[in-house]
């Protein structure tokens, strides 16, 4: 059988395309704080990667790099102080942090309006009640790549390998939301391999290979893989062996090219979005 490729690339260049032309449709020029602190070679990357991207749709970046040393008191001010600036639309702290400072003295520090990552307890608690929010990226970036190549969620079972609050837990929701039933999976569950077998839609956020056989996924499933994993030959891939499922599933997301794009993409949709709430 031919198995669709799902690609984050092609839907990714569709959603900045739209959001570039909103924003020259309405003139309203959207602001995000990056906040960078310490010298992560991979957050380095991943900074550069969405200042770039926000340079490419229109939106201002604003960049705080700050050093490995950096204190608890200098960085609650500086969060503090762009939460409160009515020129910052939306504010993105890169994790992980330094060792010696803990995220969750500092996500909630960024008010649920300026919390383009959508990780703050009122985005998710909305998402969970089905109210609207900042949603997070990386799932709602699952939910566009299905909907632009025409996948149909509703109805479709839906398994959720891992129950981050990251990804399992606002994929759940958000698939919820589009009216899918759904199972969440985690290291904990009994017999994994008969509820990866009942998936039309298998969405797999591990972040370990191997632990999913490619002969546990039928032939009708649509396959998600969130992983990402840097191996030794320098190639980079996802939580599943993607070449034994090629043929042989009905869709497929590849890795890279994946879900991937879809994470920095809904970023600037999320800044957008939340820069015409702060303008009305």
């Amino acid at each position: 059988m031919e198995t669709l490729i799902l690609s984050g690339n092609e839907t990714s260049k569709k959603i900045r395309a739209e959001i570039a032309g909103r924003i020259k449709e309405t003139g309203i020029v959207p602001s995000l704080a990056v906040v960078l602190v310490g010298s992560d070679p991979a957050s380095a990357v991943y900074v550069r990667n969405k200042e770039k991207a926000c340079e490419k749709t229109g939106i201002r970046a604003i960049n705080h790099h700050l050093p490995d040393d950096t204190d608890a008191a200098t960085l609650r001010n500086l969060l503090m102080g762009l939460d409160s600036d009515p020129s910052v639309d939306g504010i993105l702290l890169q994790l992980p942090l330094p060792a010696h400072l803990d995220e969750k003295d500092f996500l909630p520090l960024i008010s649920a309006e300026k919390d383009v990552d959508g990780f703050h307890p009122i985005n998710q608690g909305k998402l969970l009640t089905g109210e609207d929010a900042l949603f997070s990226c990386t799932p709602n970036g699952v939910i566009q790549i299905l909907k632009h190549f025409g996948v149909e969620i509703s109805g479709k079972h839906a398994v959720v390998l891992g129950r981050s609050n990251i990804v399992g837990k606002p994929m759940m929701s958000l698939l919820l939301r589009e009216n899918a039933t759904v199972t969440v999976c985690h290291s904990k569950t009994a017999d994994l391999e008969k509820h990866v077998a009942t998936a039309d839609i298998l969405i797999v956020a591990l972040g370990k290979r191997g632990i999913v056989k490619s002969s546990w996924i039928r032939p009708e499933t649509v396959v998600v893989d969130v992983g990402i994993h840097r191996l030794d030959d320098g190639s980079v891939a996802g939580d599943l062996e993607q070449s034994e499922l090629m043929g042989r599933v009905k869709a497929l997301t590849p890795v890279p090219g994946g879900v991937g794009p879809m994470t920095i993409t809904m970023l600037l949709h999320n800044t957008l979005k939340a820069a015409e709430k702060n303008r009305q």
